[in-house]
């Protein structure tokens, strides 16, 4: 059972708890036998034991089926002793089909406050692929989540987790890159260092090589970089905006490849339209960290932000769209009256007849000085997906009250020993999703603290303590902390637009009837996504009055589509003599 993998030691185990269907499942299980460890308990005190075990060797649990009834125990309160033992396990229950119309009545309201992750139906027969497909899911949600990569396609030289490092390491999550963190003075550290440029060595001639360093395995694998900051990885991965030929003018150039910007790519590139996506970080924004939506259409098991918007991109590609990552726009100039609009950024220029302006919103910043000095070592302004893994047996503390504040927090608890919400208003009911809150309540390692806010903190070297302030009385609390992520409503993203372009007092983009009536054409106002500008439109949390959530988003950004195409009629119109 303890047959190590070519890289990562014993294979992750899947475990199977049940008496009536359990040769039924592991024989279902057979197929994944090459890849983990298949084992079984008759109940659920024999399944407790297993995975204590399990725990103490240090052997992986990938994902544990019980049957929705068992000989000894109480369904969910197994599963609640499993989560318990294994946090990171994936949690399914097995219904066989003389009980299925009874039981999933009564495991539906657990299953929507999170006490497992899905429940199907036993398989009757061969080649049941509904099942499998549900289980392929959720053991890939685990690989990418928790389990260490068994393939790299890039490899950091770190000698310790620095700023830059965790920042790398949350882009390649981001975006689904397999990775490994190894020391310099390991093997595959000195390899990476001989491999080094003749000019960054040069340009060190006190032999300290800045680290990290950053290799990349595809091809030859003797890409060696010295990276000063996030987006030299990016421009290794995907490239300059200037690297690759495009057309002298583009139909339509996307700024922002959160939900909506994705949205509009694939539909634009789907119509024919000649598309370019340039992103400032990693592909899906700020949705893309989020470590698990649920309410997303058409994903009953939830699907991950990473997942979702690589598929995304994914979509895009197969169309013809072309994306450019880790490039901020720096600006926008229009050449002449109608087109075409030149999109600047360092890594090169793009020029479009139309523009989408998805860019969305960032964390806006606490304000605490000696906070602000640790960001990268313990605090964080987002989910930072990477950061979860540092977390295990910390104190971690989440400030924010939105949806992604929500997923960021039943994430964390996974690995850290407590999370505590830390909230302005007096709860969660204003501003996050009823199944969120749900799964909050029942989780026994998240707390909600209320009418509070974060006022101070600080460590050596790294977050050791912050000081929560009570709104009401003024008093103040000082708790240990490990980790510190910052989800602070929202700041646009759209400094670099011309000031012509209509904005309202927060800096959000006015569409539609919202621009001022000065700037209307003939009285009539621009169309619903269209801003002051002709050509030039906004989609998803960007644009004033948005409904902040990732499937309006995405509907935004699919309806620019046939504004960008009447658009372009008008073009072609004026230019035909």
């Amino acid at each position: 059972m303890t047959t190590p993998s070519a890289n990562s030691g014993p294979r992750p185990a899947i475990v199977v708890v049940g008496a009536e269907n359990t040769e039924t499942l592991m024989a279902e299980f057979e197929r994944y036998g090459r890849d983990y460890d298949i084992t079984c308990a008759a109940s659920a005190i024999e399944a407790i034991t297993l995975l204590s075990r399990l725990r103490s060797d240090g052997h992986p649990v990938a994902l544990i089926l019980a049957e929705s009834e068992l000989p000894d125990m109480n369904l969910l309160e197994a599963l609640s002793t499993f989560r318990s033992i294994v946090p990171t396990a994936r949690r399914v229950v097995g219904i066989g089909w003389n009980r299925f119309a009874l039981h999933t009545e009564t495991l539906r309201p657990a299953l929507q406050k999170g006490k497992f992750d899905t429940f199907l139906l036993i398989p009757r027969g061969a080649r049941d692929e509904e099942f499998h497909y549900a289980i392929t899911e959720l053991l890939s949600d685990w690989g990418a989540t928790v389990a260490a990569p068994e393939v790299e396609v890039l490899r950091i030289i770190s000698s310790g987790l620095t700023p830059l490092t965790m920042e790398i390491r949350d882009l390649l999550d981001r975006i689904g890159m397999p990775y490994r963190t190894y020391p310099p003075d390991s093997s595959q550290g000195r390899t990476a260092m001989a491999l080094l440029p003749a000019d960054v060595v040069a340009a060190h001639p006190d032999g300290e090589i800045p680290l990290p360093l950053v290799q990349s395995l595809r091809g030859t694998g003797d890409e060696v970089i010295a990276p000063a900051a996030v987006r030299d990885v990016s421009a290794m991965i995907y490239g300059r905006p200037s690297d690759i030929e495009v057309d002298t003018v583009v139909d339509l150039a996307v700024v922002g490849a959160g939900p909506a910007g994705l949205a509009a790519a694939v539909y634009a590139a789907s119509e024919g339209l000649s598309t370019v996506v340039v992103e400032s970080e990693a592909v899906g924004g700020q949705a893309g960290t989020s470590s698990m939506i649920r309410n997303y259409l058409g994903f009953p098991r939830g699907i991950s932000g990473m997942r979702l918007a690589q598929r995304a991109r994914t979509q895009a590609l197969r169309f013809g769209a072309r994306f450019y990552s880790g490039w901020p726009v720096q600006g926008m100039t229009i050449e002449d009256s109608v087109a075409p609009y030149r999109v600047i950024t360092e890594g090169g220029d793009v020029c479009a007849r139309s523009v989408l302006v998805s860019t969305g919103v960032a964390y806006r910043r606490l304000g605490v000085g000696d906070l602000e000095a640790l960001v990268g070592m313990g605090v964080h302004y987002g989910a930072a997906m990477s950061a979860a893994r540092e977390m295990d047996g910390q104190d971690v503390f989440v400030v924010g009250g939105g949806n992604s504040a929500g997923q960021a927090a039943i994430h964390l608890a996974r690995y850290a020993r407590s999370v505590t919400i830390v909230v302005r208003r007096p709860d969660l009911s204003a501003t996050m999703s009823q199944y969120l809150i749900g799964e909050i309540a029942f989780n026994p390692r998240i707390t909600v603290c209320g009418s509070c806010e974060v006022v101070d903190g600080g460590g050596a070297g790294r977050l050791e303590w912050i000081t929560l302030r009570d709104s009401f009385s003024g008093t103040e609390d000082r708790r240990p902390a490990g980790g510190l992520f910052l989800l602070l409503g929202a700041s646009p993203q759209c400094d670099w637009l011309p000031v012509e372009v209509a904005r309202d007092a927060n800096g959000f983009i006015l569409t539609g009837r919202d621009v001022p009536r000065d700037r209307w054409s003939d009285d009539v106002p621009p169309a619903n996504l269209a801003t002051s500008e002709p050509g030039l439109f906004a989609a998803g949390d960007i644009r004033a009055g948005s409904m902040k959530r990732v499937a309006a988003a995405s509907g935004e950004g699919a309806s620019v589509v046939p504004l960008v195409h009447t658009w372009l009629e008008s073009l072609r119109q004026v230019q035909t003599p």
